[in-house]
């Protein structure tokens, strides 16, 4: 057996038997992995409100050789989504990262940049407007996995948008001219084209000062969403509830 102590973000749990949860745990060590938390329906000392998704724990686990789970032994909360109010918005916003995290992310495959991504948008979620986290997140994420396409040329014949919409659809990758667009596309602004650019440039906390009400970039986090979705070949969840604050 081997003994780990590691910061995680947990993702996930589902219960399994009579009081025990099976954890889906995103490590900084480790990268993503799945564990078993004995009691944890029962044991406060050990667990307490740590399981619940996006908390940042410091996790206490064992590894046994040919065995797909790990066996969780303590989380030691050290930030909780649940320090706050959260209200509809803000457990979409959490829902959101989660739901990212654990679809994305292959499992045992250490993801620094990605976990630190996490934590930024996780404090600027705590501290003002869900629409800045979200967008920076959703975008980043694109960026780190591959699949963020340029988002200055037409991917069809190279022409820079330069202060014009470009255009995206459902069905394919990449931002296209108005020369090139299909009927069912959707524009992209330029003011949101400016933002994307500004969120590759800078770090969150750059652009915290920044108004960010409900319409700002809305069509980006669309585009965003469709892209994620069209990589993971499946309908998030979470964006159909950010869908519903007008997101």
């Amino acid at each position: 057996m081997i003994a780990h102590q590691a910061e995680a973000l947990i993702l996930r749990t589902w219960p399994v038997h009579e009081a025990d949860q099976i954890v889906s745990l995103f490590t900084r060590d480790q990268g993503k992995l799945k564990g078993i938390a004995k009691s944890a329906a029962k044991s406060r000392r050990r667990f307490g409100g740590a399981l619940e998704p996006m908390t940042y724990v410091l996790a206490t686990y064992v590894e046994k050789p040919r065995q797909e789970l790990v066996r969780l032994d303590s989380c030691e909360i050290l930030a909780s989504p649940l320090s706050e109010p959260v209200d509809y918005g803000r457990a979409a916003a959490l829902a959101f990262f989660a739901e990212i995290l654990e679809e994305t992310l292959p499992d045992h495959d250490p993801q620094d940049t990605v976990f630190r991504l996490a934590l930024a948008v996780l404090e600027h979620t705590r501290t003002g407007s869900i629409w800045l986290p979200v967008t920076y997140f959703g975008l980043w994420i694109l960026r780190l996995m591959g699949w963020m396409p340029d988002i200055s040329h037409c991917t069809l014949c190279g022409r820079a948008f330069a202060g014009e919409p470009a255009y995206f659809e459902s069905q394919s990758d990449g931002l296209v001219c108005a020369d090139h667009r299909h009927p069912a596309s959707r524009a992209l602004s330029p003011a949101s084209l400016a933002v994307a650019e500004h969120i590759f440039r800078a770090p969150i906390s750059a652009l915290a000062a920044e108004d960010w009400p409900r319409n700002r970039a809305a069509d980006l986090r669309r585009f965003t969403a469709q892209a994620l979705e069209r990589h993971l070949e499946r309908r998030l969840r979470s964006s159909i509830a950010l869908s519903k604050l007008g997101a």
